[in-house]
């Protein structure tokens, strides 16, 4: 596993006003010149684990937020919204998932949405940072409910070097992974998609977090065309999530066979539409229909 360095210190973050109200601000490299602050009520849990400052807390007004080395990475007032498209476009995209691999999501929210497919039969989840997923279930129990499905088997390790063991297993590989800064890093390189492509089965499906049409083209861009001839496909999709920088956060959605993930090939049984609160076939759909000035940043063409 490679070395990495001790976690910085984020307190610098937390602010308390001249009328005693604590706020939490949000800045970061990937984002310069704007910042996202919201109101602390109480800090639960701050410490450093081996990997990263790990920090939770009550907000007044977007429930309870877990932040990562200074960025938020889920808030309880709109994270449906990114875990059921990170789990539902690849999986409704289909047609008999078996074997579904999770990197990172040590919160446990993707682990959540997989476990509303009957048909999965088995749910692997590999996190590098053990201390996520023990403050997740112990203060973020609506996401790391996902961990007590019988199905799910936790490996605490590099994603990759599991992928490297494990070829031609899977059917569907989700990546939940940070920004690209410290760990995440790697996991916005080539050599990882190609490790992905490997430990995906014949018409297998990855699913990635890929940053924001407003802030990341330039990192985007080059990433879509240095995998895409890795992949049968390689797409491009998104949903609005208003604790994300710009409100925004994309998936790059890849394919080992197949004709694109772009059309869901299954659907919810209604049962499970009605717990939904975000994914529909329609929204599936409408995901991968890019602004204008993104299709042609990320794909090129005449649009």
């Amino acid at each position: 596993m490679a070395e990495f360095p001790p976690p910085k210190d984020y307190s610098h973050l937390i602010f308390e006003n001249s009328d005693g109200t604590k706020w939490f601000h949000e800045r970061g490299p990937l984002w310069q010149g704007q910042a996202f602050s919201l109101q602390i009520k109480e800090v639960l849990y701050h410490k450093k684990s081996l990997f990263q400052d790990v920090l939770v807390f009550d907000s007044e007004h977007h429930g309870r937020v877990l932040v990562l080395d200074g960025v938020i990475q889920c808030t309880e007032r709109d994270e449906f919204s990114y875990q059921e498209m990170m789990a539902h476009i690849p999986l409704y995209s289909h047609p008999n998932p078996k074997k579904v691999l999770v990197i990172g999501g040590g919160d446990g929210g993707v682990l959540r949405e997989i476990a509303r497919h009957p048909g999965v039969e088995e749910i692997v989840i590999c996190e590098l940072d053990k201390d996520v997923i023990e403050v997740s279930k112990k203060y973020l129990p609506f996401m790391a409910k996902g961990f007590d499905d019988p199905r799910v088997k936790v490996n605490v390790m590099d994603g990759a070097k599991f992928m490297e063991d494990n070829q031609a297993s899977f059917d569907v590989i989700i990546t939940d992974s940070s920004d690209p800064v410290g760990p995440a890093c790697v996991l916005f390189e080539t050599p990882f998609y190609k490790a992905m492509n490997g430990s995906l089965r014949e018409g297998g499906i990855v699913c990635t977090q890929g940053e924001c049409v407003w802030l990341h083209v330039n990192l985007i861009q080059p990433l879509v065309k240095a995998i895409t001839p890795l992949f049968t496909t390689v797409e491009y999709a998104y949903c609005t999530i208003p604790s994300y920088p710009s409100g925004q956060i994309g998936f790059i959605i890849a394919s080992k066979g197949g004709s694109g993930c772009k059309v869901p090939t299954r659907l919810p049984e209604a049962s499970v539409q009605k717990e939904l609160r975000y994914y529909t076939p329609d929204m599936h759909k409408a995901s991968f229909v890019l602004p204008a000035f993104a299709e042609r940043a990320i794909f090129g063409g005449d649009l």
